[in-house]
């Protein structure tokens, strides 16, 4: 199933601050009045469950789908031990499309989707290993010869600006 909801990629080797930046970006672009859902790949065997907790035994009893709900939020949790791997257009389609008017992807940095790539040399890490055709944009705290429209990492209101801009093209 394919939404409507427009994809924007934000692609970094770890440790280049990835999560720090959205930190900082998702509250900016809110206040643009731009409702922002997340999709962040782990490479973790994650669990947001609670080992003891009624839902957490239920599920690891054999149910294959757990939805916990409180009158704050809920979220479903589905077992994928011998699924292939995970195919963000089908997590993306799980969102709520009239929740939000942008998801941005932490992680899936080989999706062939539009992203913002960033760069810092002190990283360690060759340049052209994040950059693909999908880059709309280059965020770094250098001086990078390419072809790319690019930012300062260290300055997220005009990054926001970019994602507002990028996001009216659409």
């Amino acid at each position: 199933m394919k939404n409507n909801i427009p994809l924007l990629g934000i692609a970094a080797y770890s440790g280049t601050g990835k999560t720090t930046l959205l930190k900082k970006l998702i509250p900016l672009l809110n206040t643009k009045g731009i409702r922002i859902a997340l999709i962040k790949h782990t490479h973790h065997d994650m669990d947001i469950d609670t080992p003891g907790k009624d839902s957490y035994e239920l599920r690891k009893a054999g149910a294959e789908q757990t939805l916990v709900a409180s009158d704050k939020r809920w979220a479903l949790m589905t077992e994928t031990p011998e699924e292939e791997p995970l195919d963000l257009q089908f997590l993306a389609s799980k969102i709520d499309p009239s929740r939000c008017d942008l998801i941005l992807v932490e992680g899936f940095k080989h999706e062939p989707i539009p992203k913002i790539a960033l760069y810092r040399e002190s990283v360690g890490k060759p340049f052209a290993g994040i950059i693909d055709d999908h880059v709309v944009m280059l965020a770094s705290d250098g001086n990078i010869n390419c072809n790319l429209p690019m930012l300062d990492i260290n300055n997220i209101g005009h990054i926001a600006d970019f994602v507002e801009e990028w996001l009216k093209q659409q």
